[in-house]
């Protein structure tokens, strides 16, 4: 089990790919499961395309269409994001598994792991790690 910290700097998807095979690589993993989980109601972890950049502002588009700030939500305790952060998290959601293969993560070609953050302010996130297998 492990915690890895990544500093947002706003609103955005953040490739955590690199870090995270690190972490695999630092303890050691094998052949299993590797659960990523994030500690929070406004960010999520996600996987997407990571060599087209236009991918992921069409998905940030996307995500404000969905749940946009003017929406006329009724919690606004945080700001006019806030709302509509908690529902963009509860869409793309808060933990992925990812299978882990001579110990290294079993991604395809183009896919990378994203930590979404739904604030428009900078975040401190906090991801927790937990891994089955041998």
């Amino acid at each position: 089990m492990g915690r890895l910290v990544f500093m947002t700097q706003g609103l955005g998807f953040y490739e955590v790919t690199n870090e995270i095979r690190e972490w695999a690589k630092s303890v050691q993993l094998k052949d299993g499961l590797l659960t990523l989980f994030v500690r929070h109601t406004s960010a999520s972890v996600t996987i997407q395309e990571n060599a087209d950049p236009t991918v992921l502002q069409d998905l940030q588009k996307a995500l404000a269409n969905v749940a946009p700030e003017n929406g006329g939500w009724l919690h606004s305790y945080e700001g006019p994001d806030d709302m509509p952060a908690h529902i963009k998290t509860m869409l793309t959601g808060v933990s992925l598994q990812i299978p882990v293969v001579d110990g290294d993560l079993d991604l395809g070609t183009w896919q990378g792991i994203y930590l979404i953050e739904h604030r428009r302010a900078p975040h401190r996130r906090s991801m927790t790690l937990h891994y089955l297998g041998s």
